[in-house]
């Protein structure tokens, strides 16, 4: 193996091992958390946690293989089903990401009748309609054969393994299948947060327009007060437009490479760096380890239920260390006796 092939397998195990363990973190909150299991989100954040916990232990671990043996990581067989996997997978976590944006649209433009617009009925509904989605095309693709091992991303994915008879098909089906998951997303994903964006800066203009009557208002107002005031007026301008920007720029970046990667191929006359096709890849699976922290466990409530589930550890390791410690008090007494 060569430098570049150690710093790619360095980057999936790296990527590997934060996806496996935030993501099993964002579904033990879930468990913990009966607030969390109320709310509507919670179930497309299940959805897309379940997704990334099965692309995590059963593509990422192949890929690492396929990188490190130069080739096949399994029976023909088996990577038929692991790229089956991958295609459903990658499709159902970006409609639960469409899925999620819609979610929190109707959450701010219409926050009173959102609970009557947006039930647990309701996103159940919309789940079934990604996994319909996800499984329409992944099964396509593997009844096609459509689906194995592909060397330039080092892992089992969709391909034409079939004769050069099928192209033009292979060719219409992965344009459309793009379009229809990248793309589609992506269009919801802009559209329903800029909306929000929308709704937010307003509201905050009307916060300031308060705020500075206020100011104006108080008169004998400590001029380091009145700084202060200015400097959340600034910061929550500032605070919606990142988190817009960290949901649609995450989506883009792991994403729009590795699929860019898959139409250039579809051209033969150009040339596809190897090294690039894994990286695109890298790219891609590194959503499963952004998500977590992107949609859960930088939000108040997820953080909360972090430090209570720690607490509650660290106590209950503190009573077993008591317990033990009196059983040992107790045996020397009874030995002295």
């Amino acid at each position: 193996m060569d430098t570049a092939d150690v710093s790619v397998s360095f980057l999936v195990a790296l990527i590997m091992v934060v996806a496996l363990l935030s993501n099993v973190l964002v579904l033990i909150c879930f468990l913990y958390s009966p607030e969390i299991r109320k709310q509507v989100p919670g179930l497309f954040i299940l959805n897309l946690t379940f997704c990334n916990l099965l692309m995590t232990v059963s593509n990422m671990p192949l890929t690492l293989v396929g990188l490190i043996n130069k080739g096949h990581p399994g029976g023909e067989g088996f990577c038929h089903i692991v790229g089956f996997l991958d295609t459903f997978l990658t499709t159902n976590a970006m409609l639960s990401m469409a899925a999620l944006s819609i979610d929190r649209w109707i959450a701010v433009v219409f926050p009173l009748s959102y609970h009557s617009k947006m039930r647990h009925r309701d996103a159940a509904l919309v789940l079934g309609y990604t996994w319909v989605h996800s499984l329409s095309f992944s099964t396509v693709a593997a009844c096609l054969s459509w689906v194995g091992y592909h060397h330039l991303y080092a892992s089992c994915s969709l391909c034409n393994a079939r004769a050069s008879g099928s192209r033009t098909q292979f060719v219409i089906f992965t344009v459309l299948f793009h379009s229809l998951t990248f793309l589609l997303s992506l269009v919801v994903l802009c559209v329903t947060y800029l909306k929000v964006l929308r709704v937010a800066r307003s509201h905050c203009r009307r916060i300031d327009i308060i705020t500075m009557q206020t100011l104006v208002l108080l008169v004998d107002i400590h001029p380091s007060v009145r700084q202060r005031c200015l400097e959340e007026q600034k910061k929550r301008r500032q605070r919606a437009t990142k988190k817009i920007s960290t949901f649609i720029g995450t989506f883009v970046l792991c994403f729009a490479p590795y699929v860019i990667t898959r139409l250039v191929e579809l051209f033969p006359a150009v040339p596809i760096n190897p090294h690039w096709g894994v990286v695109s890849k890298c790219l891609a699976y590194s959503k499963a380890a952004c998500d977590p922290f992107v949609y859960s466990l930088l939000r108040h409530q997820y953080r909360k239920t972090c430090s209570d589930i720690i607490n509650r550890v660290l106590k209950r390791s503190s009573l077993n260390s008591e317990l033990r410690a009196e059983n040992g008090r107790n045996n020397i007494i009874q030995t002295a006796e």
